[in-house]
């Protein structure tokens, strides 16, 4: 991760609360994804990571493993980065 840190305690606390599903397998690939790069988070970083999340539990799922690839406005670089960190998180 090249760009500047996410230097924001509240917002990465912010998103960890979000990143909270209902599918426990989500859960688990959250929690090792934020035990390994929370600090390391960029803002370019952060701001895909919320798009993903925006996504429902089972699609969100499918992306994590590796079902399905990202489509359309998700189909960008920034994305494409934090889905690999959390695939292989």
């Amino acid at each position: 991760m090249n760009e500047p840190h996410q230097a924001d305690p509240l917002r990465r606390e912010r998103l960890r609360w979000r990143a909270r599903r209902g599918l426990l397998e989500n859960d688990l690939i959250f929690e090792r994804f934020f035990g390994k790069y929370e600090h390391d988070l960029s803002d370019a970083d952060v701001g895909a990571l919320t798009r993903l999340l925006e996504l429902s539990d089972n699609d969100l799922m499918d992306l994590l493993l590796a079902r399905k690839e990202p489509e359309g406005d998700l189909a960008d670089p920034d994305v494409a980065r934090v889905l690999e960190l959390l695939r292989t998180a």
